[in-house]
């Protein structure tokens, strides 16, 4: 779970993660929506998937990011134990 917080404790990343939210998109796809640079926003992507809370899918050339839902689900099981 470390690595899951560290990896949302930043705004980018959660930003993707919103984006994410509505359908898979490729890096590019991603980095339009950011005034940042390309090489930023791939360290942002790989710091998520380390963390597992997304994952890819090669189409042709093109690499999609998509939420790893189970990820999100266990985290909601994790937060949940703290609720009386």
């Amino acid at each position: 779970m470390d690595t899951i917080f560290k990896a949302m404790n930043d705004p980018t990343r959660r930003e993707i993660l919103k984006i994410l939210r509505k359908k898979d998109l490729t890096a590019g796809q991603i980095a339009e929506n950011f005034d940042m640079t390309a090489p930023s926003i791939s360290h942002h992507l790989d710091k998520l998937k380390r963390a597992n809370l997304v994952v890819t899918v090669k189409q042709g050339q093109y690499i999609f990011y998509s939420i790893n839902t189970t990820i999100i689900d266990d985290l909601l099981q994790y937060l949940l134990t703290f609720k009386k």
